[in-house]
């Protein structure tokens, strides 16, 4: 079995376990961010972790109430600029806690008087070594250069950091239900798989979310890059209508991700003006509402929270990169041109 598809399937189980291993460090770095009365987040991330922070920063906020910013490393690691960080919480992200960036970064704003922390898949990284507290991902060996499983144990141990700052045992309940509705979501790989076939020569389309799933949109995006070699660009629903959707023209491919709850009236106005310019609609949705708006509806079988849909629709995303990479005749397990681990400054 190809390492991708295997380690999509494991992320049910990856998600139960990280909840029974994750909880104290996460209520440890809570009690720090207490002590220290940290008013602002800094997420440092690259890639597939970066999609991950995008997320971050939605769920800290709405949970929390701490702005959260998303760091741009080069203005440190190049620029050297010097931040006031003493009320600062800065995690660096990376599955491999080898991005040399996102290390450097976190490295410095510890100097700078931030305290630091570290979600990463391996122990005994360069990145665990400096942060001050560590959150791991507890995901196993990923074997698939394009991240599956370390992404879903990232969003994870980001809804436990959020639980534990705000002392939420609901949301670590809800996290633990979360894993068996992933189990559900595998379902759909058998239609996914069969709609794939649909875009062998697409070689480009667009990606769109709304809100807690826009990370979503990213990593499916950068997935489908990965391992199809697409020019696949993701938009917010709100960005798409201040200019891309003038693209927009007969059969161009759209690929919506549009769960129940809060942005899910703007995905169907989405829906509705992607639909009149004759936009070739691919829909990722539980309610049928949308999913009647599509050229290609993909049901995923689960009705749940909107909290906790990245993790679970993500999936979809992830089984479209895999079997559409198949249908290009393409091996998902050895993209062309990139390695497990990328360095850069």
């Amino acid at each position: 079995m190809s390492y991708m598809l295997d380690e999509i399937r494991q992320q049910p189980e990856v998600i139960a376990n990280l909840v029974e291993h994750n909880s104290g460090n996460a209520r440890m770095l809570a009690a720090e961010m207490r002590k220290r009365d940290i008013n602002l987040m800094i997420l440092a991330a690259r890639g597939t972790s970066d999609n991950a922070a995008t997320f971050g920063k939605y769920i800290f906020e709405m949970v929390n109430g701490i702005p959260v910013a998303l760091a741009a490393p080069s203005i440190i690691t190049l620029y050297g600029a010097r931040l006031r960080l003493d009320k600062a919480l800065v995690i660096g992200i990376s599955q491999s806690g080898k991005a040399t960036d996102v290390v450097e970064y976190l490295d410095r704003a510890k100097n700078m008087g931030a305290l630091t922390a570290a979600i990463t898949n391996e122990p005994e990284s360069d990145l665990a070594n400096i942060a001050d507290y560590t959150l791991l991902c507890h995901a196993g060996v990923e074997r698939g250069i394009a991240a599956t499983k370390t992404y879903t144990a990232t969003l994870g141990s980001i809804y436990m950091l959020a639980a534990a700052i705000s002392d939420r045992t609901d949301l670590l309940d809800g996290l633990r239900k979360t894993a068996d509705l992933m189990q559900q979501a595998l379902s759909c790989e058998d239609r996914i798989a069969v709609v794939s076939e649909r875009y062998r020569y697409m070689e480009e389309c667009f990606i769109i979310a709304r809100g807690l799933n826009q990370g979503t949109a990213a990593e499916t995006a950068l997935k489908m890059s990965e391992t199809s070699y697409l020019g696949a660009k993701p938009y917010s629903a709100a960005d798409f209508m201040h200019g891309p959707i003038a693209v927009i023209h007969e059969g161009f491919p759209c690929f919506l991700i549009a769960p129940d709850g809060k942005a899910f009236d703007v995905m169907i106005e989405t829906a509705d003006k992607l639909k009149e310019k004759g936009a070739e609609l691919a829909i990722i949705a539980n309610n049928q509402e949308i999913l009647s708006k599509a050229t290609v509806p993909i049901p995923i079988p689960v009705q749940m929270d909107e909290l906790f849909s990245p993790l679970v629709y993500i999936i979809a995303g992830q089984l479209l990169a895999y079997h559409l990479a198949l249908t290009k005749g393409y091996d998902p397990d050895r993209p062309r041109g990139l390695s497990k681990v990328t360095l850069t400054r």
